[in-house]
């Protein structure tokens, strides 16, 4: 699914308007999808409030609310800034059914904005949209403060009082839905304004907007829908940037027939660990052989081989010469020798960062004059690239995928971490073209960028994957998409979907605080199932959690 910016939406809609799919069209579909995705979460007698706006976010938030209203519902509408002189047609037929109206202006103190909050069962926020330019102030910044507080204090009595069991069970009470953005969420880079009133639910339209998936402004996205109002899909075609989905990773994804062996699914070697990180190695190959690789051959330091080879029972091994457990030059020409017929190599997790297997990574990239393609570049093996002067050089384009977490990038591209973190689709996509690899940015949510251009979203940022080995399981997991024959692009889209989904997995079984990397290694299969069956149906997962949006095309 592709991810639009507002100007890139905004021509969008205009060729839409050109070619006979009007404005107003839009606007009745888009309202009407807000208005179904409310009933579907509740019953048709709920009270609504619609606070609406001035422009065409406004007008969607109109609609929404006469859908609402002849479907049963108690609708009221809040109007901030709107002019209801002159030919509003969607005020109108809301006036006609007599839905009651409140002008911000008059309301004195916000008297009836607090009344109105204090009967509503939903919130629908109609106010900016893709519109905001500006931070938001003056009487708009009072009115939101008021709904935040309400809002608050409603949650706050919840908790403390005894809430009769239907009305625990209903998911639509105190639900605030935002219509194609929260009000001060810029759709582009993400920020979020402090006024802003984080949502339940919001329904965009045609496309996700690119703000939806970056943060801060993601934690305020609630559940992601993404409503058709007739703009097909095509017209984004020349679109580089998207958004990961299950049935496109299925796609990706290998068939598994009966009649298969070992050798069906490829060979990756891993070049792991030392010392002080001997579960990454273990982590890294077992991650491999979880997501589906034929066969994983962990080479690594010698002496720490019995510890790993201890707990990792399905890999093979290639002892290589260390010195107290880190590897040294002296083991090129092992590693070298022992790749052979494998597809694939991953090397770096856990490596540490000891001068001699500095120089280990320097020159294994001198001693291989025909790269081996395609190779995975991850944590210390990345920090050994950023001591090698121009280091992109000494890489044949489009053999690497690089996975570096925001400070791994930061070494590497020489920008400050916050620099990267508030523009992480642009650092991404400029440095995998001028570096000529794909480049994983990992975080919520992690950028898969490619040489040409093209960048993918992956939809997963939970708390269960920010901790210590997760990266090792990422890595081991692509590695083992590589050996599969995916393309590297491909692989890296994938494998991260993939892994986030295992984090998801876990979060849910196991809670947000706890999981450990070592718990996303079986999950890591059931992911793969749940994207084949979701894939199955051209469906996306809808996993319900908080402050991240789930999309659900």
């Amino acid at each position: 699914m592709k991810l639009v910016t507002a100007n890139q939406m905004r021509l969008l809609e205009q060729r839409a308007d050109r070619s006979g799919n009007t404005f107003a069209m839009m606007m009745e579909r888009a309202g009407k999808a807000v208005a179904d995705a409310i009933l579907a979460r509740g019953s048709r007698d709920r009270r609504v409030l619609v606070l609406v706006g001035p422009g065409n976010n406004g007008g969607d938030g109109l609609v929404c609310g006469r859908f609402l209203r002849d479907a049963g519902a108690s609708v009221a509408l809040y109007l901030w800034k709107r002019k209801t002189e002159g030919d509003d047609a969607n005020f109108l037929m809301c006036v006609e059914r007599g839905i009651p109206v409140t002008h911000a202006e008059d309301d004195k103190d916000f008297a009836a904005l607090r009344d109105l909050l204090a009967r509503s069962d939903v919130i629908v926020d109609a106010l900016l949209g893709t519109g905001v330019t500006r931070p938001i102030e003056g009487l708009l910044k009072e009115m939101l403060a008021v709904v935040q507080a309400a809002r608050e204090k409603k949650e706050t009595r919840e908790i403390k009082e005894i809430v009769p069991a239907s009305r625990v069970s209903n998911p639509a009470s105190s639900l605030v839905v935002a219509v194609d953005l929260p009000s001060g969420l810029n759709p582009d880079t993400g920020a979020l304004d402090p006024s802003a009133v984080p949502a339940d639910l919001t329904v965009t339209f045609a496309f996700p907007k690119v703000g939806q998936l970056l943060f801060p402004g993601a934690g305020a996205v609630g559940e992601l829908l993404v409503a058709d109002i007739g703009i097909p899909a095509e017209w984004a075609s020349d679109v580089t940037l998207e958004v990961a989905s299950a049935e496109g990773v299925a796609a990706r994804l290998p068939a598994r027939p009966q009649n298969s062996h070992k050798g069906t699914y490829g060979k990756a070697m891993i070049c792991a660990g030392s010392a002080n990180y001997v579960g990454a190695a273990y982590l890294a190959g077992s991650a491999a052989t979880r997501a589906g690789a034929g066969l994983v051959t962990l080479a690594l330091a010698r002496s720490i081989q019995p510890m790993v080879a201890a707990a990792a029972h399905e890999t093979t091994y290639v002892p290589l010469p260390d010195d107290n457990g880190a590897l040294t030059p002296e083991a090129i020409e092992p590693l070298v020798n022992a790749l052979g017929d494998y597809d694939t190599l991953l090397i770096g997790c856990g490596f540490g960062r000891n001068p001699k297997t500095i120089r280990f990574v320097q020159e294994l990239l001198v001693r291989m004059t025909n790269p081996f393609a395609p190779l995975v570049i991850d944590a210390d093996a990345l920090f050994a690239l950023s001591q090698t002067p121009d280091w992109w050089t000494r890489l044949a384009p489009n053999t690497a995928i690089l996975t570096p977490h925001p400070g791994e990038m930061s070494t590497l591209c020489r920008l400050a971490t916050g620099a990267i973190q508030s523009d992480r689709v642009n650092v991404a996509q400029r440095f995998a073209v001028e570096w000529r690899q794909i480049v994983v940015l990992k975080g919520a949510h992690s950028v898969v960028a490619a040489p040409d251009g093209r960048v993918t979203l992956v939809p997963f940022a939970t708390p269960a994957l920010a901790t210590a080995g997760t990266g090792d399981v990422l890595a081991g997991t692509i590695v083992a998409l590589l050996a599969q024959k995916l393309a590297p692009f491909d692989a890296a889209v994938a494998g991260a979907y993939l892994h986030g989904l295992a984090g998801k997995i876990a979060e849910e079984e196991i809670g947000r605080a706890g999981a450990i990397a070592g718990d996303l290694l079986p999950r890591l299969p059931r992911a793969i199932r749940k994207v084949w069956e979701y894939g199955s149906v051209g469906a996306t997962p809808t996993l319900p959690y908080s402050h991240t949006p789930t999309l659900n095309a």
